[in-house]
């Protein structure tokens, strides 16, 4: 029971981090205005998305922190972290596609560079993250169209 309150923390950090760059960093006309792929996603789709992941991301950092606290798997959960939350901040804040494209695949490279690490040790987080690297890989193809488009 003691170890609970860690995942809280987690679930704050990660979770209202996600939500307060997400706010900070609405689309807008400039997102609305761009030219994009036949299979983009309505808009209402990415709240609930991230959201979900945004909680599975949690859990599985707060799961890496209580198996080691300063491990590799760590700071590879901590880098794909940072690496999430300056994607938005470049993409619609600074209205840098090609700049959020490298951020992006250094984000879906980080994902999967921490499944593969943890996937012996601890299958579950790296399942965890399945979901999120495929979220990823196919917001990654999105960035890469509308750099493309525009």
């Amino acid at each position: 029971m003691q170890k609970y309150p860690s995942l809280v923390v987690f679930l704050i950090l990660v979770l209202g981090g996600g939500l307060l760059i997400g706010y900070a960093t609405l689309p807008g006309a400039w997102y609305a205005a761009l030219a994009k792929p036949s299979f983009n996603p309505p808009n209402w789709v990415f709240g609930p998305v991230w959201s979900v992941l945004y909680m599975l991301i949690a859990i599985t950092g707060w799961r890496t922190w209580q198996r080691q606290s300063a491990g590799t798997s760590m700071r590879i959960w901590t880098s794909q972290l940072v690496l999430n939350f300056l994607w938005s901040p470049t993409f619609f804040g600074a209205k840098l596609i090609g700049p959020a494209l490298i951020v992006i695949l250094l984000l879906l490279a980080s994902i999967l560079l921490f499944i593969i690490h943890v996937w012996k040790r601890d299958r579950l987080s790296g399942l965890l993250f399945v979901p999120y690297g495929a979220w990823v890989a196919f917001a990654t193809l999105l960035n890469a169209a509308i750099l493309q488009l525009n």
